[in-house]
């Protein structure tokens, strides 16, 4: 389904502190954004789309190894896959523990993204694959509750104590599977101090977007159960079903 601004305009009922940002995997340069000006790591390629910025970058623009690591754009440093890296780092007890990581964390097939652009939601001019959302918890708990509002689907956090950039990025993508994570953990992302602590990242991938757009016009975002008089309401919803006498 291609999506227009029509149907991205209920976001805004949201009134996000940080604009959405969407991220598309592309095998040819993109036409429609420039090519990112600075290097830096593919985490913080999100946070500076999410003030403001459209561009797209290539295997030259990062810093981080982890990045094409997990783009399918080049090998893990023996140093890192062997686990020493994670070790010396401290995040690991040992380099047993730390090489574990490189055999679970999501990484796209060689040759299948050569570039990735991003772009917050006012300069979206690409269908995105991902579209990452910051939230406070009442923002997500409405976000989350349009994802099982239909399906009855659990919801699942994924992430990992290093290249978390994998988990709100990649695995979207490959799996067709939503994501949320708490701000505040993850190794590269904590130690560059991207976003304030507390806050989820939710990513949501291009299958069940269009999906969700369309729950959260139909869906009730106040539950009357979280009203002052949710226990009243409850209880007649508990009368109606025969659980529960009338006087009870």
């Amino acid at each position: 389904m291609t999506l227009d601004e029509g149907d991205l305009a209920i976001l805004d009922k949201f009134e996000f502190d940080v604009q959405p940002v969407g991220v598309k995997f592309l095998v040819q340069r993109p036409e429609t954004v420039d090519r990112l000006a600075d290097k830096m790591a593919f985490c913080e390629m999100l946070k500076r789309a999410q003030e403001g910025d459209d561009f797209y970058a290539d295997v030259e623009s990062h810093t981080c190894p982890a990045g094409p690591y997990v783009l399918g754009q080049a090998d893990a440093r023996p140093s890192f896959i062997s686990g020493q890296f994670g070790a010396g780092l401290k995040i690991f007890e040992e380099p047993r523990a730390a090489s574990r990581l490189y055999l679970y964390v999501p990484k796209i097939g060689r040759g299948v993204v050569n570039y990735v652009a991003f772009a917050p939601l006012d300069k979206l001019a690409f269908q995105p694959d991902v579209l990452i959302l910051l939230a406070n918890i009442s923002q997500a708990e409405i976000l989350l509750r349009a994802m099982s509002y239909r399906t009855g689907r659990m919801w699942s956090s994924k992430f990992s104590s290093a290249i978390g950039c994998a988990w709100i990025l990649v695995y979207p993508y490959l799996t067709g599977e939503p994501n949320y994570i708490s701000t505040g953990l993850g190794h590269g992302i904590k130690r560059r101090g991207l976003f304030p602590e507390g806050l989820q990242l939710i990513s949501i991938p291009y299958d069940v977007l269009p999906s969700l757009l369309q729950t959260l016009q139909r869906m009730p975002w106040d539950l009357p159960a979280y009203e002052p008089d949710g226990p009243e309401f409850v209880r007649q919803v508990l009368i109606e079903l025969g659980e529960i006498p009338p006087d009870d």
